[in-house]
């Protein structure tokens, strides 16, 4: 059985493209690897996010995650900052990571140019934290965005320069996990081809019926095409990701056919695709406002979650701190 490693941030409420793109992985994940889901709360800090939000955002990703499938029981789920052996192990790491190396990243560079007056240490060295959220579990894979792939591949580099400035093959070298199957990208409903919290084109778990409905009837369209199986715009390319994700497939093939007979009535498509999507989106919002409240179950998946990730992290710490010469008088 090989040990998964993922987060998210805590910067908000999940939305379908993290369901499709991650979370339904996840779920499955649990019944077949050693998996380590957490909250990741401190890399939050790179972009200053508000003091009274912190706790509040956690614990919408934390009821998200419990309320869309995973189980505490099957899995280790916890937040980031209850683990204080990860940021000994960050500082340890970032021993052997140099300047030149971290501000070369992509996402340091993207970053750095869109908000000049935040360029801090925690976004420099935010791949050694990814690292050592990684390494302190010596994960064997990592489920990572395309995004993420740069960062990856530096945990990994860090993990091999570990190794052998001190002669040992501690380190794993994790590689990614794409759960042996195509990644599934789900686009934005402003005809972007990515869903994502800063373009403003979710719809999220926690969408009620009305909002999902709104929202699906401001999709861009068109007037439609003008030639028999001509080929479609990006944004109604979209549409129809959605509907080969959500619908089924005589209700895809349906809208297929009305498009290559230039037949597509795009209001009837919308209504369907906003049914569609209450019926993934609706029973994991009813369990999320089931579970929101209760504070005494998030206390003890959180405890627990805590207990199970420090308890591994502690081992991997003691001895990483012997490989590196420091002992006790």
């Amino acid at each position: 059985m090989e040990t998964v490693l993922s987060g998210i941030r805590s910067t908000g409420n999940l939305h379908l493209g993290n369901y499709f793109g991650a979370l339904k992985n996840f779920i499955k994940m649990q019944d077949e690897n050693k998996c380590f889901f957490f909250i990741a709360d401190y890399h939050s800090l790179t972009t200053h996010p508000d003091p009274k939000m912190l706790h509040p955002n956690v614990k919408n990703v934390l009821t998200e995650y419990l309320a869309a499938g995973i189980d505490p029981e099957k899995a280790t789920l916890y937040v980031q900052s209850d683990v204080p052996e990860v940021c000994e192990l960050y500082l340890l790491l970032n021993m052997h990571a140099y300047l030149g190396e971290l501000s070369k990243t992509a996402s340091f560079k993207d970053k750095a140019r869109k908000s000049p007056d935040n360029v801090n240490a925690g976004l420099l060295t935010y791949p050694t934290l990814m690292a050592a959220d990684i390494l302190i579990h010596n994960a064997d894979k990592v489920p990572v965005g395309k995004d993420q792939e740069q960062h990856l591949e530096m945990t990994r580099k860090f993990a091999r320069r570990f190794n052998n400035l001190y002669g040992t093959e501690f380190f794993k070298e994790p590689v990614a996990y794409n759960y042996g199957q195509e990644l599934i990208k789900i686009p934005g409903l402003d005809g972007s081809g990515k869903m994502g919290k800063s373009e403003g084109n979710c719809i999220y778990l926690i969408d009620d019926d009305k909002t999902i409905e709104k929202k699906v009837k401001r999709a861009l369209t068109d007037e439609g095409p003008k030639e028999f199986n001509s080929p479609k715009p990006d944004y109604i390319e979209n549409l129809f990701t959605f509907l080969k994700v959500l619908s089924t497939p005589d209700v895809l093939a349906y809208y297929e056919d009305k498009w290559n007979k230039c037949e597509i009535r795009y209001g009837d498509l919308k209504k369907q695709l906003a049914e569609d999507i209450i019926k993934v989106v609706k029973p994991i919002r009813e369990r999320i406002n089931a579970i929101q409240n209760d504070e005494a179950y998030l206390h003890k998946v959180t405890t627990e979650g805590a207990a199970k990730a420090r308890e591994h992290a502690s081992k991997t710490l003691k001895e990483v701190r012997q490989i590196m010469g420091f002992k006790s008088f």
